[in-house]
């Protein structure tokens, strides 16, 4: 929920400390993200209601998700698993990987309207050409728009011109 949520990468998520989590801002810190960059993204109210649950049961005290290993955080391979596990017991046909949350996390946000630079910053990509690669054109979007040539023979319409 949280990778979907923010756009996360694997290897950060994993990575994450109590500390990064910014209730009051509803903001989360990337330390380190790709390219050594630290960035922040979005917290969700969801996300974040969940998170207060999970906390008030396991109590982490350094890494937000510990590991098997005592101080240690979980392995991406871990988090793997548990995401094909969790698309196993949802009947999910459709391949699928922890990755797929973040391509889904962008071309959702540029399905609702969200501007390309705004995506961008949350993924912590340097380069636009990088983001646009996670948001591929969905069908709803080619659906939704108009030709610049219906559009000219509506503006005619209005002024009493007929085709």
């Amino acid at each position: 929920m949280l990778m979907y949520s923010a756009g996360l990468r694997v290897g950060e998520v994993v990575r994450l400390r109590v500390e990064d989590i910014d209730v009051e801002r509803k903001l989360i810190r990337i330390r380190g993200g790709k390219g050594r960059k630290d960035r922040y993204t979005m917290l969700s109210e969801v996300a974040l209601g969940m998170l207060n649950k999970y906390m008030q049961k396991f109590k982490p005290q350094k890494w937000l998700f510990t590991g098997a290993k005592p101080g240690r955080h979980i392995t991406t391979r871990t988090v793997q698993a548990i995401f094909e596990q969790a698309c196993e017991k949802a009947n999910i046909g459709k391949e699928a990987s922890v990755h797929s949350l973040r391509h889904s996390f962008a071309t959702h946000l540029l399905e609702s309207g969200v501007d390309l630079r705004y995506i961008q910053e949350l993924l912590g990509h340097k380069s636009s050409k990088t983001t646009e690669i996670y948001t591929h054109v969905s069908n709803k979007d080619i659906l939704r728009t108009k030709s610049p040539l219906d559009r000219l023979f509506e503006n005619k319409e209005e002024g009493g011109l007929k085709r």
